[in-house]
């Protein structure tokens, strides 16, 4: 991967390639409550329904993505520090959705979690049903929610083992990362060794992202569902000041409904347009990347357009060129389109940074950042 920065763009490119390979779909960083996961519940939902995955499968994914993120919820802190952020990804291999969750701990905590799951990836499913039961009807219950009810569920719904790393943050804290696999077929042999490389990648990926404050990552199809999937989570979140968050709202529905527009996908069997959105913080405000397929013969067409745009530097000229556009039916011109990209320099109140790479089966890569 190029060079670990958004300032880079190529770096876009190197991340879509990279979650592209890793089939990683989703991921969200950042404090998790009520609204949040709702609102991630909700798009990975959504995400589902166009891959189009059987009722038991999807039953089985939402339990354990509830009861993931629950285990978020117990540990995390108030802190807004980059290493206390909850972590949730989904990502799909194959036959196998990859559930992983990420949260600081106490290290004083890790014996006791090592040894709740231990205590379950030993036992098959008969004896998971009965210590489940046992735990139930004993009532042992520990501080953050059970003596390990949520593993025992976990594992059951799952069908395989849990998997899980501790990596140290400082003297008294450590991140958890916890790993769930569910399936609906019989795990390989190699099913251990899948799983640990899995989760390496995902941790791998994780300080990538980490490192430049990124809190929201979608790769897959960009069709209207998960458009509105992606607008919940803006509009779920908390966010500098409610102004901040129309402002971040009304540019990511415009970048987004930007890929639906001039979006192509070079696998014909999806409906809609292979995509990648991201959202992260920066110094004073926020940085917006949208990256996906076009043909390669829409490439200089869309260069021109925002080139255009970008050389106006007033607000009037901006709002004056808008209504030339507005009420001029000829488009003949590459210049005379392209409403939604001055929407996005007049709301984001920056130029637009584009970056195109031609491929070699006639599309290109064209990813856009906007700057808030």
């Amino acid at each position: 991967m190029s060079k670990h920065t958004f300032e880079n763009t190529e770096f876009s490119l190197s991340l879509f390639e990279e979650l592209q390979k890793k089939n990683i779909s989703y991921i969200h960083i950042g404090n998790f409550d009520r609204e949040v996961t709702d609102a991630v519940i909700s798009l990975t939902e959504k995400n589902l329904q166009t891959e189009e995955e059987s009722s038991k499968m999807k039953k089985k994914i939402f339990a354990i993505m509830v009861e993931s993120i629950q285990n978020i919820t117990r540990h995390q802190t108030a802190d807004d520090n980059e290493d206390d952020l909850g972590l949730f990804i989904i990502k799909k291999s194959n036959d196998r959705y990859y559930i992983t969750t990420g949260n600081s701990i106490e290290k004083d905590s890790i014996p006791t979690i090592t040894e709740l799951i231990q205590n379950v990836n030993v036992l098959d499913k008969d004896e998971l049903k009965a210590y489940y039961k046992k735990i139930l009807n004993e009532g042992e219950l520990s501080e953050k929610g059970g003596a390990g009810i949520g593993f025992i569920d976990m594992a059951r719904k799952s069908g395989n083992k849990l998997s899980y790393k501790f990596i140290d943050l400082n003297n008294s804290k450590s991140y958890f990362y916890f790993q769930t696999i569910p399936s609906l077929v019989n795990i390989s042999e190699n099913f251990n060794t899948e799983a640990e490389n899995s989760l390496s990648n995902i941790i791998e990926t994780h300080n990538i992202l980490k490192a430049q404050k990124v809190r929201l990552v979608f790769n897959g199809i960009m069709n209207q569902e998960n458009l509105n999937g992606l607008l919940d989570t803006i509009e779920n979140n908390n966010f500098n000041s409610e102004s901040t968050k129309k402002k971040l709202f009304y540019i990511v529905m415009e970048m987004l409904q930007n890929i639906v527009k001039h979006g192509s996908n070079p696998n014909e069997e999806h409906l809609g347009n292979i995509a990648m959105f991201i959202l992260s913080e920066t110094e004073g405000g926020y940085l917006l990347t949208s990256g996906n397929y076009i043909k390669s013969e829409n490439e200089q067409v869309l260069a021109n357009k925002i080139e255009y745009i970008n050389q106006l530097k007033k607000k009037d000229e901006l709002e004056k060129y808008y209504d030339e556009i507005l009420f001029n039916f000829e488009n003949d011109n590459p210049k005379n389109s392209g409403l939604g990209f001055i929407d996005l320099r007049l709301k984001s109140g920056n130029k637009l940074k584009p970056f195109f790479k031609k491929l070699n089966n006639g599309y290109s890569y064209y990813s856009l950042q906007v700057r808030i």
